[in-house]
């Protein structure tokens, strides 16, 4: 693998790392907590950041990708948990799905980076080019997750 790929796919882990990071502490009732002003919570974010980096990879090499049942309502694009219907994943889960994701990708696209696929709408056309898509978009949900984690309460 060239050593640029090696750089991306280490980042992939270092940002997801940095978000796991950033929930040390967090309880269940905390990753509920939607503070005025906010329009999803600490789970929402942790869900749609699982969610979204499959969903840009299965966009663009239109292959499937399985996904765990209810991840596209609950954390879909659009959604929030006012609108949710049954209970969505534990922290726990959530926290596990996101440790294990990095790797996957690793196993899954390593060796496919610079394959070429038709471009989607926003003009990407390689599994590299939407990974970088995918670590600017951890950085915008963390930072969502951090400013929420202000307004929320520590609890014991």
């Amino acid at each position: 693998m060239e050593k640029r790929h090696t750089v991306l796919l280490q980042q992939v882990q270092d940002y997801r790392e940095e978000t796991l990071r950033a929930i040390d502490g967090v309880t269940e009732s905390m990753a509920d907590v939607i503070p005025a002003g906010f329009n999803n919570n600490i789970r929402w974010h942790l869900g749609h950041l699982y969610l979204d980096q499959y969903l840009w990879l299965q966009h663009l090499t239109k292959e499937e990708i399985p996904l765990p049942a209810g991840f596209r309502e609950w954390f879909g694009y659009g959604t929030k948990p006012a609108d949710w219907t049954s209970p969505p994943p534990s922290l726990d889960t959530l926290r596990q799905l996101l440790a294990e994701q990095p790797g996957q990708i690793r196993d899954m696209y390593s060796h496919r980076l610079e394959e070429e696929f038709p471009a989607t709408e926003s003009g990407m056309h390689t599994i590299a080019q939407v990974l970088v898509r995918t670590i600017f978009h951890e950085g915008l949900h963390l930072a969502a997750i951090n400013s929420i984690r202000r307004f929320v309460p520590h609890q014991k």
